[in-house]
């Protein structure tokens, strides 16, 4: 009988390359410092989104690009009001009890998309465990309203519809060029980082589920790293998402939002591991992968789906 495998762990960066973390407490490598961008390159996004009454992942997550991608007047919209009825151990987006629909976002949504300018469209949302269907409908009418005013590709960015099996087939009907949903983390850790609702085999089985329904569609998923996860882990998990014949993968460093309240971050990659990570994704047979410390799940999303 051959022993048992032991976890390859990966090790920890030398503490001499920090700086401190305004957000978080902690101390930041070198490569994670990005400059504040002079003046208010995003003003024109961030008015339009005030002005529509629209919500992005990138204010709520606290995304670091967010400056970058409000300055090249695109964001990732967040449908379905602003609380989510999870409590990922991860995530800044608020919690709690949830926002009425507004029956109107899909206008004002495919509105601000036309005003930007949009040529390729990432829509998320919250989880919405008390609608009976996730909010999948909602999704739908999103899609066509952006699709009928824009012209635009569409990708999204959804929650995993636990408690509902159609609701996937639902989005999917609206036909979306690019259906995502983020793995997150590998399977010993998905409990704690994504909470007691959330199942790593239901993430597969619903990526499987789009290309049974929806061959033509690409399939995207992504993963935090630096949570404890390690090389071996994340690995097997690539290979389950390539089973799953996942097309793109993002993989970013995960970044504590705040020191309190959520998990810890128990090490940083380099940006050459990212690098050297990225490769060996693409000789797993993924289509595309965007592997880097600021990468997310929809940055340069339009480059990636564009690419194919």
């Amino acid at each position: 009988m051959e022993p048992a495998k032991q976890p390859v762990e990966l090790p920890i960066i030398d503490a001499s390359d920090d700086i401190p973390s305004p957000d978080s407490g902690r101390r930041l490598p070198r490569w994670l410092k990005r400059n504040v961008p002079k003046g208010d390159p995003g003003h024109k996004t961030t008015h339009l989104m005030k002005e529509l009454g629209l919500e992005t992942v990138c204010e709520e997550a606290k995304c670091p690009n967010r400056m970058e991608c409000y300055s090249q007047q695109t964001a990732t919209f967040m449908i379905l009001g602003a609380i989510c009825t999870r409590a990922c151990s991860f995530c800044s987006v608020s919690r709690g009890a949830p926002q009425a629909l507004s029956d109107d976002e899909p206008e004002r949504l495919a509105e601000a998309a036309f005003r930007l300018g949009l040529k390729h469209v990432v829509i998320t949302s919250v989880t919405r465990d008390d609608l009976p269907d996730g909010g999948a409908d909602h999704y739908f009418r999103c899609i066509e309203a952006v699709r009928a005013r824009t012209g635009a590709t569409i990708e999204v960015l959804t929650p995993d519809f636990i408690e509902s099996k159609e609701a996937l087939a639902r989005v999917l009907a609206a036909k979306p060029e690019v259906f995502n949903h983020n793995t997150e983390t590998v399977p010993r850790l998905y409990r704690r980082v994504r909470g007691p609702k959330s199942e790593y085999s239901w993430t597969l089985e619903l990526l499987r589920r789009v290309k049974e329904i929806a061959p033509a569609t690409k399939t995207k998923s992504g993963l935090m790293l630096g949570l404890g996860e390690t090389r071996e882990e994340l690995l097997d998990t690539l290979a389950d998402l390539r089973e799953a014949d996942v097309d793109f993968l993002t993989l970013g460093q995960y970044l504590q939002p705040d020191q309190k309240k959520y998990l810890p971050v128990v090490r940083y990659l380099r940006p050459e591991e990212f690098e050297e990570l990225g490769q060996q994704a693409k000789a797993m047979g993924f289509l595309k992968v965007a592997s880097g410390p600021f990468v997310r799940s929809s940055y340069h999303a339009r480059d990636m789906a564009e690419s194919f």
